[in-house]
């Protein structure tokens, strides 16, 4: 102001956190949690992308921690037209609150396979009678 020599000017942009994807450079993330039927069996996902709803396939035998990456989705890279990516991270859900029908079917299912659990809980009256026994 008032005829003094030109300076500069800093400019601080501050990106606020998305409720739903982080960002590195001009990949976004985000994860998806899906139960463990789903990432054995495969699904198809309705995912919320920065362009609208997009189905994703989730194919069969997807392991915990699989990264699936949707090109062309991500944050536009400010030096030209295309963008970054959106790397989805599966989260496999393991129930905590099964019946007694679904331990079973899980039971047969793992002894189908050849796979070593855990005995199944006795229960409370079931130790006290055999305690008197």
């Amino acid at each position: 102001p008032g005829g003094g020599p030109p300076g500069d000017l800093y400019v601080e942009i501050v990106v606020r956190p998305h409720p739903v994807f982080t960002r590195t450079r001009d990949d976004l993330h985000c994860t998806v949690a899906l139960p463990m039927t789903a990432a054995a069996l495969g699904t198809t996902v309705e995912l919320e992308t920065l362009d609208g709803p997009r189905a994703v396939e989730v194919p069969r035998g997807t392991q915990p921690g699989t990264l699936l990456r949707l090109r062309g989705l991500g944050a536009p890279r400010p030096e030209g037209r295309s963008r970054g990516d959106l790397v989805l991270e599966v989260v496999v859900e393991v129930p905590t609150d099964l019946s007694r029908e679904d331990e079973e079917l899980l039971r047969q299912f793992a002894h189908q396979r050849g796979d070593e659990v855990a005995e199944p809980d006795p229960g409370l009256l079931s130790r006290l009678k055999s305690a008197f026994k």
